[in-house]
């Protein structure tokens, strides 16, 4: 452990924590009955209780935790159009008709947050900041280009990504090192601060009627008529309308999901303050970045432009984030070596959900509602399908989406341990090196 890459304040918890500490809720009585129960307290299970409750449902969300304890005040804040699979891939598996009401999706969840931030007036440090997509190698700078200036011309204009390509020679304006190989800029995306977004839809959710119990784990389910006995560390419930927002922390209570999301950990690192003219030399345009390779890097600017927040996948096994930030930091300092001797004043990591289509997915199983599978993409989409989903349960017809009814996969012996994560992290750090 070096423990001269810390500093002495160093916090293993999120960055974001410290503006927004996770929510002193009061202490509220179990209900003996509700109309709907959500399992989950992220951005998912508030978006749908936000529009259950407004509709004058009984709605009560719980948590094991503290109130979006999970990815929601986790993550890097970065949000992008989401949908992972491509059009052509899409139209081999679905026809092109649901090909392209999918990629609509990722584009509305896009548009619909802005939206839906400013109508509720959410203060989360929200931009239409930009995203540089940098190329690791020459043969990927030579296939990004390729990808955005061919994009798909059955698409409708709305549905292209606005892209610039940019050139190695010229990549300095957008980011102050030459580790890359050129990159595209796609100035649509957005970044904003999770954990104050999160607080935003809490408080909203509250205010619409909906109670939400933390450190009130839901033990069993079970099916009585046309309700469900909600079985939880504080006693039991009735709910007519169940829906599982938990996400990346999907578990045994509901085994079947269990076994089609795949839970994979990333950490994120925090640096200490840093001075405004390097900052403005590292990401001179406050965008948020990525690049081309498979065990990816995603980093940005703190809301304050004072710290560079730095993610990805460094292990093979789930670890402290302690553990895993040296690693980072190496990884950090090779694509800015100006940041050698900077320190790590925060280190955390969540887990995200991955599904075997790369898909997100919502509908119902055995009664049960359910929407999660954000594949790492799921500030934008948790909340557009989790507000969806919530309109489901109320049978509205504006709660349909491109995603109803897409067969849910799972594989052979999974029940929810990823055993195959190790052997494709080897996989694809080979890959990744080769540049291909």
């Amino acid at each position: 452990m070096q423990s001269s890459l810390f500093t002495p304040d160093f916090q293993s918890q999120p960055y974001w924590w410290d503006r927004t500490p996770r929510p002193q809720l009061p202490a509220t009585s179990l209900p003996r009955q509700v109309d709907v129960a959500i399992i989950g307290s992220g951005y998912t299970g508030l978006c749908a209780a936000l529009q259950t409750a407004r509709c004058g449902r009984h709605t009560v969300v719980f948590d094991a935790q503290d109130a979006g304890w999970g990815c929601s005040s986790r993550n890097g804040g970065q949000i992008s159009t989401s949908i992972k699979p491509d059009y052509q891939q899409l139209s081999r598996q679905y026809g092109a008709e649901r090909a392209y009401r999918i990629i609509r999706t990722g584009f509305e969840a896009l548009d619909w947050i802005g939206d839906f931030i400013k109508a509720e007036g959410i203060a989360c440090d929200f931009q239409r900041c930009g995203r540089f997509y940098a190329a690791h190698s020459p043969r990927q700078f030579e296939r990004l280009a390729k990808k955005f200036q061919q994009q798909d011309s059955r698409l409708p204009q709305e549905l292209t990504t606005e892209a610039e390509i940019i050139p190695r020679a010229e990549q300095r304006r957008e980011i102050g090192s030459d580790y890359y190989h050129g990159g595209v800029l796609q100035p649509q995306y957005a970044s904003l601060d999770p954990a104050r977004y999160h607080q935003g839809l809490l408080e909203r959710a509250q205010a619409a009627g909906a109670s939400v119990l933390p450190h009130c784990p839901v033990t069993a389910l079970q099916r009585e008529g046309s309700d469900f006995i909600v079985h939880t560390a504080r006693g039991k419930l009735r709910a007519h309308d169940v829906i599982v927002a938990s996400n990346g922390y999907t578990g045994a209570l509901t085994p079947w999901l269990q076994r089609r999301v795949i839970p994979i950990g990333s950490t994120i690192i925090a640096t200490e303050p840093l001075p405004p003219e390097l900052m403005n030399e590292l990401i001179p345009n406050n965008r948020t970045l990525v690049d081309t390779r498979r065990l990816v890097v995603y980093y940005r600017a703190s809301p304050d432009r004072r710290r560079i927040l730095f993610g990805g996948r460094v292990s093979l096994q789930e670890t402290e984030a302690r553990n895993s930030a040296p690693a980072l930091h190496a990884e950090l300092t090779r694509i800015f070596p100006q940041l050698q001797n900077s320190k790590i004043s925060h280190a955390w990591m969540g887990f995200i959900a991955y599904s075997f289509d790369a898909l997100p997915h919502l509908g119902q199983h055995a009664g049960v509602y359910y929407a999660m599978g954000y594949c790492g993409s799921g500030i934008s989409l948790s909340s557009y399908l989790g507000s969806r989903i919530g309109q489901q349960v109320l049978g509205l017809a504006e709660g349909k989406t491109a995603l109803d009814g897409l067969q849910f996969q799972t594989r052979p012996l999974y029940s929810g341990k990823p055993w195959f994560l190790a052997p494709s992290i080897h996989y694809y750090r080979w890959l990744d090196r080769l540049g291909i």
